[in-house]
């Protein structure tokens, strides 16, 4: 890569860091604590709401949504329930999701999931209030620009974030292609963050979703520009809480403190790296998503310890700070409790049984995310060190290499 192209990504990132801090910024309104999923018909209601439009996947439109749609009956609210999301949600679902909200007269959305029910109901609601521009058209940053029908989230993993986030993360199932509409109106009115609806979240699904959480933490924090006290504050306790938290919810299900922290860690590292950031990690991440409908927390996991390991010194100041607060190595150099941090997030990944690499990635498939990765990251991502296609490459061997 050109110095002149670096010199480019490095003036947009300042630009934009001056731009985005005159920006209407804002978090969610919270609702949480254990039962808290029964405040959402007055939630509706203060709104003026009539028939609310539930977008959920299989599982929990079977098990968590229907006593919240019943709660919502009670009150005279009506609810159309979408309940088809599966990982990695396709441009064809939410196109479905808004003809569904259209034709039924809907006035308000209810997303119930993970990070793939809410993020296809926030693309569904960004067609809503623009029929006549397809998704595609909207990917990248700020092609909204409306506002949206009262949105509640209601996250049943504690990892994604989508609740407090900008962003809605889309396959284009045609061409596999996996990115994200990012605009300030598609963060959500209201997050309910019961850690009830957690529960009965596999172990699994636990661990992975809380690496993803951890790498939206971690990825804000070392974001060269964009990073502002409040990000940093906020990324540095959720990591410090994932720490604490994770393995007790994974491996106690039922530890309903451990779950209401992790849920709360989550919420934190969205709002940080919603306004701070990403980087190389999502990137790379979001191409495996497209091409082999690998869960993104999955991908996080696996993928977060080999690219902080390949930044090197850039990030050793501010993971030596990260490795302090959380008590993984508290002496010696920067350097040295760099690497204890990131040695830990390994360690973490397999007491978890997380794998260390993805030996399904095909040798005629790199070249492809590369393009992608290094088309979500520059030059919009402030990352602390810009990649070209042939350091792009050796980190994606690398992942296949590790597995």
């Amino acid at each position: 890569m050109s110095n002149l192209k670096k010199a480019y990504y490095r003036s947009f990132q300042t630009v934009f860091d001056l731009g985005a801090r005159c920006l209407p910024w804002r978090k969610p309104i919270t609702v949480s604590g254990e039962g808290s999923v029964s405040k959402i018909p007055e939630l509706f209601k203060k709104h003026g709401n009539k028939k609310v439009m539930v977008v959920t996947g299989r599982t929990v439109g079977k098990t968590i949504a229907p006593p919240i749609m019943e709660s919502l009956n009670a009150v005279g609210i009506e609810t159309v329930h979408y309940s088809q999301v599966a990982a990695n949600p396709t441009v064809t679902v939410v196109n479905e999701i808004q003809k569904m909200y259209l034709e039924n007269g809907c006035d308000a959305f209810l997303a119930i999931g993970g990070g793939s029910p809410m993020d296809a109901a926030k693309g569904a609601a960004a067609r809503v209030v623009h029929p006549n521009r397809s998704v595609n058209k909207m990917a990248g940053l700020f092609k909204v620009m409306h506002k949206i029908p009262t949105f509640v989230a209601v996250p049943t993993t504690a990892g994604t974030g989508s609740e407090t986030t900008i962003a809605a993360v889309i396959t284009d199932e045609k061409t596999h292609h996996k990115y994200a509409i990012m605009d300030l109106c598609l963060i959500p009115k209201y997050a309910v963050l019961d850690p009830e609806t957690t529960r009965n979240l596999p172990p699994k699904t636990t661990s992975t979703t809380g690496m993803d959480a951890l790498t939206h933490a971690v990825e804000a924090y070392v974001c060269w520009k964009n990073t502002t006290k409040e990000t940093d504050r906020l990324a540095e306790e959720a990591t410090v809480a994932i720490f604490k938290y994770l393995e007790r919810a994974y491996n106690d299900g039922n530890d309903m403190e451990a779950r209401q922290e992790m849920l709360i860690a989550s919420f934190k590292a969205g709002f940080a790296f919603t306004r701070a950031g990403v980087g190389n990690v999502h990137a790379i991440a979001h191409t495996l998503g497209g091409l082999y409908n690998t869960p993104h927390g999955l991908a996080n996991a696996v993928i977060l310890p080999i690219v902080l390991e390949d930044y090197g010194s850039a990030v050793y100041a501010k993971l030596a700070h990260l490795s302090e607060l959380t008590g993984v190595k508290t002496s010696g150099s920067d350097e040295e409790k760099a690497k204890a941090f990131i040695a830990e997030i390994r360690a973490m990944n397999k007491r978890m049984n997380i794998p260390t690499g993805f030996a399904n990635i095909e040798e005629k498939d790199i070249p492809q995310m590369v393009q992608w990765a290094l088309k979500e990251a520059n030059p919009i991502y402030p990352v602390p060190v810009i990649y070209d296609e042939k350091h792009c490459s050796e980190v994606i061997h690398r992942i296949i290499s590790e597995a």
